[in-house]
């Protein structure tokens, strides 16, 4: 009536279900090795990807602090050369002027000499003239003095003269008017008014000579102090001062080479691992192979 025997080693519901979850375990743990596996792959070509990346940053950031750093020496070099030249040129200039200046103060020196000379030439002439007028001028006095006196001394001539007339001529009237003692008396009377006028002459001509030589030494002292003055009044004589130094070129500036540049420190990047993504995948990949049975895929291993 049934078509089937019962058979206790045969297949039983629950020996299907566990074929049926073993077999699904063993798709599973091959899928998963596999996804481990192409994971692996997928993170080591990322991994390589982003190591190129990095790669290439640094060489782009080297690149660039390698150029900085050859504009930086450029730039420097071309500063460099050019206070050289500011200095050179500075320096000719300043010593040009320098020469120039001592030219003009060397021409300025003599020719204040050379008018301060004039000058004292000039004084020197005044002041001789100056001492000839002094001389002229005591000599014309002198000589008038001689003139008055001479004068007066002429004057006295002609009164001792005159004095001596007179007195002959008292003389002889008294000896026609009078006669003996009385004769003699006015004769002795007439020569002792005689005797004092000629003192008084005598004593006058002294006086005269007396203050003619007092004039004489007056105008010889003036003579002297209005020569005292002209000396004084003259210039001192000039001397030319020393030459102006010429000028000496200071001492040249040293000048230093900027120091090189260079280029500035770039860290090198850091390289991730291509390789263990893959031999973790390998390793996920075979730890999940190791659970199939692959003998009998059916079988739970």
């Amino acid at each position: 009536m049934f078509d089937f025997e019962f058979n206790p080693k045969g297949h039983s519901l629950l020996d299907d279900q566990l074929a049926e979850s073993g077999l699904e375990m063993n798709i599973f743990g091959v899928i998963a090795g596999v996804a481990s596996l192409v994971g692996g792959i997928a993170a080591s070509q990322q991994a390589s990807q982003q190591n190129s990346q990095a790669q290439s940053n640094y060489d782009a950031q080297k690149r660039a602090s390698e150029e900085a750093a050859r504009n930086t020496n450029e730039y420097n070099r071309r500063v460099f050369e050019a206070d050289k030249e500011n200095y050179r040129r500075q320096r000719d200039y300043e010593w040009t002027t320098a020469v120039k200046q001592w030219q003009y103060n060397s021409e300025i020196q003599d020719y204040q000499y050379l008018q301060t000379a004039r000058q004292y030439l000039s004084s020197v002439e005044n002041t001789q003239q100056q001492l000839t007028y002094n001389s002229v001028a005591a000599q014309q006095a002198q000589e008038q003095e001689q003139a008055s006196l001479a004068e007066i001394l002429n004057q006295a001539a002609f009164q001792r003269e005159g004095m001596l007339i007179e007195n002959l001529q008292n003389e002889g009237r008294a000896a026609l008017l009078q006669s003996g003692r009385s004769r003699s008396k006015a004769i002795q009377s007439t020569i002792a008014e005689q005797g004092r006028n000629a003192a008084i002459l005598s004593a006058s001509l002294l006086s005269a000579g007396a203050q003619s030589q007092r004039n004489m030494r007056d105008i010889e002292m003036s003579r002297y102090a209005d020569d005292l003055k002209a000396r004084s009044a003259m210039m001192i004589e000039p001397e030319r001062l020393p030459d102006i130094p010429q000028p000496i070129k200071p001492p040249e500036r040293v000048f230093v080479e900027p120091m090189q540049a260079t280029a500035g420190f770039v860290p090198a990047p850091i390289q991730q691992s291509t390789f263990a993504p893959i031999v973790q995948g390998i390793s996920s990949a075979a730890s999940s192979f190791a659970n199939v049975n692959w003998k009998d895929p059916f079988k739970i291993a």
